[in-house]
């Protein structure tokens, strides 16, 4: 899992806060970078896929949209025949029972009762029967109602069924106060007139023809007539009678479907039928989100596909846009590191041969002093009188000492010089660890630092590089001064352990690291003290030196109680370099 996370953990820092020096900030900008790569990467990735899910999602709308609509325009086809074939029945009984039973036989009651029962028996549903003249005269009639002798010359229906030689009504109450239609044929006589053959048909047969059919949840099926009138009963308590919200749709020869949209109900899709030879327009009604109820789940389906595909995406984007910035960064940092240890190198043997310089400078006239100073000594030899006054020949000597102790420090100062250029060579460890001391001994006696040093006897001279020493100790001592405050303790000890090696300690009783600074103490340009003029490059570079010898170093700190350095050395580097 961590490797996992590494992949996806960039080694930069965010809003490009690498303290990498003035002279190469503005060369670097790997948070942009990295930004940009994620971007174009990821369009370039995503918008494909979301174009092909978006060409898609519409094209399998469309078509669920289609394959309902005509769906429900075959479910309208079919039951509109089924209607149709109802009516055309009982118009088609009404023909046979004409054709069956002359006029004069159709007027006689006993015959028309025969008649009225044979229907009943057949169909179901047929309340009565009458006769009806050229007159609009009803010259016989079998029923519950004493409608014998009615005149309906003055009424619409017998206008239009002597128009139009057929006649199917509305839904209509009448005497009976229940739902039913009315059915007349008009048939020619053979002496030029003619007679209406009128029957009442019950619409409980139709009704449940429309209740019947499988329409789904919230599907809804009624008939209604040019005025939007329900003819037929609801699903939902719609009663015959009721004028439906639904506008009506306009006359079309064909069954149709379409969208309809109700501001308070919402979508629904409608299909419709206009029967021929009746007032009725059958209407079935669909809520939508139930006929897609397939499509939103497909829809879903689509929708967490596209965001897995678009987050495995994203995975692999990251991934590959941190391991390429990650890897440039790294590049980078190792460039910078090897200029500015080239540049620390040139510098350290510069002020080497600077020093050397100095020393040389220096030692000449400290030379002259001293023989100067030797040859007063030798004149007050002459005389008593200088010779004996100890006043006088303690000046002398205080001069001979100054004179010896700054050749001393000239003498470290070229050692240190000559030093520069790297090679291996055996090694005193505790004398390079005074020298690095020697140089430092002032600014100790002045803060009050107290130093101590520690090596034990046992350890011999070892190869190993004379000036990576002095600059590994160099270093970690100043980063030691830099932690104490005035009077604080600096602590080196060595001892010899096994497997031929060294144990360095470095201990000072300063502010300490805290635990999510240690861990970064190594890597170049990290610096706590940046405030004050740190570069963040001595313990990487002391890190990077000590493993050039064949060493380690490790750390442990507590913030307020002060940090060691543990160096683990091989008492023969140039060996271990060689096998490398």
């Amino acid at each position: 899992m961590k490797k996992l996370l590494k992949l996806f953990s960039p080694n930069f820092l965010w809003g490009d806060k690498q303290d990498i020096g003035p002279r190469f900030r503005h060369m670097f900008n790997y948070s942009r970078l990295w930004r940009s790569a994620v971007m174009l990467t990821a369009l370039s990735a995503i918008l494909p896929l979301l174009i092909i899910t978006w060409f898609d999602f519409n094209v399998t709308q469309k078509a669920v949209e289609s394959e309902t609509l005509s769906r429900t325009s075959r479910t309208v086809s079919n039951t509109k025949r089924t209607i149709s074939a109802f009516l055309e029945e009982r118009k088609s009984a009404l023909d046979f029972i004409v054709r069956d039973n002359p006029y004069e036989k159709l007027i006689d009651p006993v015959r028309l009762a025969v008649i009225l029962e044979n229907l009943r028996k057949s169909f179901g549903g047929i309340s009565d029967i009458g006769v009806i003249d050229a007159g609009g005269q009803q010259i016989a009639y079998i029923g519950p109602y004493p409608l014998e002798g009615k005149n309906y010359s003055h009424q619409d229906w017998f206008k239009e069924v002597v128009e139009r030689g057929i006649y199917i009504s509305d839904v209509f109450l009448g005497f009976r106060n229940e739902p039913h239609l009315v059915i007349a044929i008009s048939f020619d006589l053979p002496n030029g007139s003619f007679y209406i053959l009128r029957t009442s048909i019950d619409t409980d047969r139709l009704n449940d023809q429309l209740l019947n059919l499988e329409l789904g949840p919230q599907g809804n099926a009624f008939i209604v007539n040019a005025k939007g009138i329900l003819q037929t009963p609801g699903r939902y308590n719609e009663k015959v009678f009721d004028k439906i919200t639904i506008p009506v749709p306009e006359y079309s020869p064909q069954t149709e479907a379409f969208q309809y949209n109700d501001p308070n109900e919402g979508s629904y899709i409608l299909g419709f039928a206009y029967i021929p030879d009746t007032p009725f327009i059958l209407m079935i009604v669909k809520n939508k989100d139930e006929m897609m109820k397939s499509w939103h789940k497909t829809r879903i389906e689509i929708l967490v596909f596209l965001s897995i595909g678009i987050i495995i995406v994203m995975v692999g984007v990251i991934g590959f846009a941190t391991f390429f910035v990650n890897n440039i960064y790294i590049a980078d940092q190792r460039r910078i590191k090897t200029l500015h240890q080239v540049e620390y190198s040139n510098k350290l043997a510069s002020i080497g041969r600077l020093a050397a310089g100095v020393a040389h400078e220096i030692n000449n006239p400290l030379a002259i002093i001293n023989e100067k100073a030797g040859l007063i000594k030798d004149i007050f030899q002459f005389r008593d009188t200088y010779a004996k006054d100890e006043k006088l020949i303690g000046l002398v000597d205080s001069i001979h000492n100054s004179v010896a102790r700054c050749g001393a420090i000239t003498k470290q100062l070229l050692s240190f010089a000559r030093h520069m250029d790297f090679s291996f060579q055996p090694v005193d460890l505790e004398k390079i660890i005074r020298e690095v001391i020697g140089f430092l001994g002032k600014e100790a006696e002045y803060r009050n630092i107290k130093i101590s040093i520690n090596v034990e006897p046992d350890i011999p001279q070892f190869e190993s590089d004379r000036g990576k020493l002095q600059q590994i100790f160099l270093n970690l001592v100043n980063n030691a001064f830099a932690a104490l405050s005035d009077g604080g303790n600096l602590n080196i000890s060595a001892i010899r352990i096994r497997n031929e090696r060294i144990r360095i300690t470095v201990e000072d009783t300063g502010c300490g690291i805290s635990e999510k600074d240690l861990k970064k103490i190594f890597e170049p340009f990290f610096s706590t003290r940046t405030n004050v003029g740190g570069t963040g490059l001595g313990l990487s570079i002391t890190y990077s030196l000590i493993q050039e010898i064949g060493g380690t170093i490790d750390v442990n700190s507590t913030v307020g109680f002060g940090t060691r350095f543990i160096i683990t050395l091989p008492l023969n580097a140039k060996n271990i370099k060689e096998k490398r």
